[in-house]
């Protein structure tokens, strides 16, 4: 049997729609779609690159509870609220995850509230970071 370890941070939301922030099963970690709130002053900063990588600090804290860190994510999918934020968002997401390199998808959904510019679901594999990686580039 897979150990399987279940993240709360004690979200109102995570309380009300009954599930977890993030979601291990042995060293495969699924992280929920997360904003930009800043956990200690309850704020989502107004200025969209903050937002953007107050959302990534916040998947930061949340992988660390289990031993593992952004370095170790595989997927990506960001959700950027307006269309004309996505160059702002790609910008910010692609500085923090420069040499990572995990599969991205990026689409503009109607959010929460239009104070939500973005939000960012990623899967993680403990260890990833440190393995034998090797890069390759074809035609399409």
């Amino acid at each position: 049997m897979p150990d399987i370890v279940k993240v709360k941070t004690g979200s109102k939301f995570e309380e009300h729609g009954s599930y977890s922030r993030l979601v291990a099963v042995d060293n495969l970690i699924f992280v929920s779609n997360t904003a930009g709130r800043n956990p200690r002053t309850k704020t989502i900063p107004e200025d969209l690159t903050a937002q953007t990588l107050q959302v990534l600090a916040n998947i930061e804290t949340a992988l660390a509870a289990v031993d593992a860190s952004l370095a170790d994510v595989v997927a990506a999918r960001v959700f950027v609220q307006f269309p004309q934020d996505v160059e702002t968002v790609m910008a910010a997401y692609g500085e923090k995850m420069r040499r990572i390199d995990p599969t991205l998808t990026m689409t503009c959904p109607a959010l929460g509230a239009p104070e939500y510019r973005v939000e960012i679901e990623v899967t993680a594999y403990r260890g990833a970071a440190t393995a034998n990686a090797r890069m390759m580039k074809i035609s399409l």
